[in-house]
């Protein structure tokens, strides 16, 4: 049989996989990966996850109905297979662009994906509550599915909907893919566990010959058959590596090569017809098909763009900036060499936020949970009670699922805990799910939390110096951008004190964390294209707010403006909004930049901040309505404000200078 020139061209809809012959489906699977590796020479994305699901992608296809049926992908970063299939291989190059398709599930560009999945470990809580959903609105045919990663299985919820599956008894299918991977190697005692049943296929080839041997052994009666029940359950015990899983009421199936299309055809065709919540445990490899992935899943979770030449790769030309996430990872390393009673935790996140340095040469010091957060601010409470000085370090937009902990067993109990929030405010590419957007709104809410945001890479030491003699829990946010050097003789960090970089009177920029620099940029540019002369603070700390310095801004300047990458609600303005109202200041004359009341879709970081108007230009134009508004006297240019804002110039005020550590944003 001749084979097409392409397969993938023509499958417009999964309905088209059905009359695809072995061949033409192992034809498609290797043009699926050559479509994924094009992607990633545009820009980085996720890669390696995605090249290993393809069969099992085209299997799942292949078997359920998802017009009807339901599939939930967990986390979902390795969904582009599915979008390959689900009529937008076309599009698939716009990826994580503005305007393009999401790097996850979304429910806007496809009826084939249910829900954005960016958070780990939730997919088979949404794929029971979808199936007992559709039974009470008398849809009982439709099958649930999810598919969740061995990274993300020790994650609290899923256990909780695993307990609830099996009492509930709901006709359910969960496939564990197995690649031995989170975004790092995955850790703890489950990965073990998953590890033993790996390399064991005793139980599977005894299972099958006791399926056959039971009904021909002559034994009769009642108590016979307890007898051989007890032999069954004894050699399950001792040999199944699913029984963690049957025990919880699962049907236990597997591991099985989730490479050979066929063998998972099988097994799903099998399982479609069983009632019962059942784990279909599936092998793969990270990497799949691209041997430099295979060999370093780690690296190639989402690599910067490359081109494949041959057998390998040729790296492209990217941006080497020092990030804030860089200098905070050089405090962290600093900070355990010096004091053994440090300890860094992490939520698998330790490439992310860049703490392999310590992981190596601070073992003792370094505690990666797995994607378990709520664990990981529970844990840190007690190493705090204990003496120890624990830093939390997670991304803004992951630690939300431990908040009920930060409450409980952190802040309640007034526990020096450092909490490093990485990436907040906005993210880039990887989009809605990922925005740092409602860290200072649930932190600052909490009696004994003391917030802190650095303005640039001179406060990042002195800010660790506080938070570490500080007795009390700390929460330091900062994004994911790189580092402004702010020239000027650094004031010393103490609690509730802002920093004064330029004191004028028309106006004040009040600059919350990363916008410092671009607030400097702001005033500089008002100055010289209209002499308003603006001044701008540092706030530093969030809570305990610096009262009196904020207080006498709003007295004598004629405008204030707060600047903060973060969502308005509750957030930084909203408390100094609350301190002038406390001390019976007027507020007309203060306004609010930060994230607007809406998801902000992917982009690039660049353009989500102009979007938002948190760019030089955008946060100009408000001080500029603001100054008109209070009636200032503007002087006229014929420049106007325009340019693009990324602001990337240097420019100054009389008391610091603002340049860039280098192009580009990480």
């Amino acid at each position: 049989m001749q084979l097409p020139d392409s397969v993938l061209g023509g499958v417009h809809s999964p309905a088209d996989l059905k009359g695809l012959s072995d061949a033409e489906l192992e034809q498609l699977a290797a043009e699926m990966r050559s479509e994924l590796i094009d992607v990633v020479g545009r820009r980085s994305a996720h890669f390696a996850s995605n090249l290993g699901v393809v069969e099992l992608c085209l299997a799942l296809h292949l078997t359920f109905d998802f017009t009807q049926d339901r599939l939930i992908w967990d986390t979902g970063h390795q969904i582009y297979p599915h979008k390959l299939i689900t009529g937008r291989a076309a599009q698939l190059k716009t990826i994580r662009t503005k305007g393009g398709l999401m790097g996850y599930p979304n429910p806007a560009e496809s009826p084939y994906d249910l829900f954005m999945t960016g958070h780990a470990g939730c997919a088979p809580s949404t794929a029971l509550g979808l199936k007992a959903g559709d039974d009470l609105v008398g849809e009982p045919q439709r099958h649930s599915v999810a598919v969740i990663g061995d990274g993300a299985l020790p994650s609290g919820i899923v256990f909780e909907a695993f307990n609830h599956a099996g009492g509930l008894k709901q006709k359910m299918l969960v496939i564990l893919n197995d690649n031995k991977m989170s975004i790092c190697p995955r850790v703890g005692g489950v990965a073990e566990y998953l590890d033993r049943a790996r390399m064991s296929s005793t139980y599977n080839d005894w299972n099958r010959r006791v399926k056959w041997l039971l009904p021909n052994i002559p034994l009769v009666g009642e108590h016979a058959e307890r007898l051989l029940q007890q032999f069954k359950d004894g050699i399950k015990a001792s040999l199944h590596h699913g029984m963690l899983f049957e025990e919880m009421g699962l049907v236990y199936l597997g591991p099985i090569d989730g490479h050979d299309i066929k063998t998972l055809r099988t097994y799903l065709e099998r399982v479609k017809d069983m009632d019962g919540p059942v784990l279909l445990h599936v092998l793969t490899n990270k990497g799949h098909g691209f041997e430099p992935a295979v060999k370093d899943p780690v690296k190639y979770h989402a690599p910067a763009p490359f081109q494949k030449a041959g057998d390998g790769i040729v790296p492209l030309k990217t941006s080497t900036s020092r990030t804030y996430t860089d200098a905070v990872s050089d405090a962290l390393y600093d900070a355990c060499s010096r004091d053994s009673k440090v300890a860094v935790i992490t939520a698998a996140m330790c490439e992310g936020n860049k703490l392999h340095r310590i992981r190596e040469d601070f073992p003792s010091q370094f505690f990666d949970v797995g994607i378990c957060e709520s664990h990981a601010v529970a844990f840190a409470g007690g190493m705090a009670k204990a003496g120890a000085r624990p830093v939390v370090d997670i991304y803004s937009t992951f630690l939300q699922r431990s908040y009920d902990q930060i409450f409980q067993e952190v802040a309640l109990q007034n526990l020096p805990v450092v909490f490093c929030l990485d990436r907040a405010g906005l993210v880039g590419a990887d989009g809605p799910t990922h925005h740092g957007s409602y860290d200072l709104a649930y932190m600052r809410v909490f009696p004994n939390m003391t917030v802190i945001a650095p303005g640039d890479e001179s406060d990042i030491g002195p800010m660790f110096a506080f938070a570490f003699g500080h007795n009390g829990p700390v929460a330091m946010r900062y994004p994911r951008a790189k580092l402004d050097i702010i020239e000027r003789d650094v004031q010393p960090v103490e609690l509730g004190q802002a920093e004064i970089l330029d004191w004028e009177t028309d106006g004040m920029l009040i600059a919350c964390g990363g916008m410092v620099g671009t607030c400097l940029r702001v005033a500089e540019r008002l100055k010289s294209l209209y002499g308003l002369r603006v001044g701008v603070i540092n706030a530093r700390f969030i809570k305990p707010l610096d009262r009196e310095t904020i207080l006498k801004s709003i007295e004598e300047c004629g405008f204030v403006l707060t600047v903060e990458e973060g969502c308005l609600p509750g957030g930084f303005g909203s408390a100094v909004l609350e301190a002038a109202n406390d001390a019976g200041l007027p507020t007309s004359h203060i306004r609010r930049l930060g994230l607007p009341d809406r998801y902000v879709m992917h982009a690039e970081r660049d353009e989500q901040l102009a979007e938002v108007g948190l760019d030089v230009e955008g946060i100009a134009r408000v001080a500029m309505e603001l100054a008109r508004t209070v009636g200032l006297s503007i002087g006229e240019s014929s420049k106007g404000i325009a340019g693009n804002g990324s602001g990337n110039g240097n420019g100054s005020t009389p008391t610091a200078m603002i340049g860039n550590s280098a192009a580009g944003v990480h």
